[in-house]
């Protein structure tokens, strides 16, 4: 459709206006918009909701957001290295 030129798409837009009338256009418009401002209200409930379910309390029950990028991670100088004596005196 990108070979068609500045005049085609007037000639075009001109067909679509008079089958369809303006009236038409404008509440299918209406329609599509609504539609969208539902999808990103229900978007942001979804991402609320999951923010509340992964709280963590603390010892003194204050809530905090979990992070799971800082809670997978497991670095070096978290493993202990030393050996362990399973032998019981």
């Amino acid at each position: 459709m990108g070979s068609f030129s500045i005049t085609h798409w007037l000639i075009l837009l001109v067909v679509v206006v008079v089958v369809f009338g303006t009236s038409k256009l404008r509440n299918a418009g209406k329609d599509l918009g609504g539609a969208v401002k539902g999808f990103k209200e229900a978007v942001k409930d979804e991402n609320t909701e999951h923010a509340k379910k992964h709280v963590v309390l603390d010892h003194d029950g204050n809530a905090h957001p979990t992070d799971h990028a800082a809670t997978s991670k497991v670095q070096d100088s978290d493993i202990n290295t030393a050996p362990v004596d399973d032998k019981h005196h």
